[in-house]
């Protein structure tokens, strides 16, 4: 079955992240530097999907929080400035999708699950030929040695260990 390629528009894709903080309020953050590529049959079924973001292009919009989230205590971006991602499995499911991959941050790889939606292909004004998904998921950032944390007054943690993530892409065929 014949392939088609299809990378990440960055202009038009978010690459988002949620974390509970203080246990009353999430904090949004975002890469805003990333790359990806697909493999695909036309119908995106067996998807191959590698991609990697900056690490410094963290933003949670507080410039000592993302100067922190760089540091050692966190992501450690001197030493390991890129995630990565790289699917082992992409399955129809009722219309949408399961992605099945290993998520490395860190130098520390796990294999994860992401719920994906799939919203179409469409061309735009240019004639360009475009897919958008919608892929969300959670992991434990403390698999990935991200565990520092502090405690309030109260025995809660500063920061939650679950992270939601969240990204909305967009495809450009090649």
């Amino acid at each position: 079955m014949e392939t088609i390629k299809w990378t990440i528009d960055p202009a038009h894709s978010e690459i988002q992240f949620k974390v509970k903080h203080l246990v009353i309020s999430t904090v949004t953050g975002s890469f805003t530097q990333f790359t990806g590529t697909i493999d695909a049959p036309e119908n995106f079924d067996t998807a191959k999907i590698a991609f990697e973001a900056d690490i410094n292009s963290i933003n949670t919009n507080n410039e000592q929080r993302d100067g922190h989230l760089k540091s050692a205590d966190f992501f450690d971006a001197e030493k390991f400035p890129k995630l990565s991602f790289s699917s082992v499995n992409f399955t129809r499911d009722s219309g949408d999708y399961t992605l099945e991959g290993d998520l490395t941050i860190k130098g520390v790889s796990r294999r994860v699950k992401l719920a994906v939606e799939h919203n179409g292909i469409t061309k735009d004004p240019w004639g360009n030929v475009k897919a958008g998904f919608e892929l969300t998921g959670k992991i434990s950032r403390k698999d990935f040695g991200l565990t520092w944390n502090a405690l309030t007054e109260t025995g809660g943690a500063v920061v939650s260990d679950e992270v939601k993530l969240i990204a909305s892409i967009q495809l450009l065929k090649q």
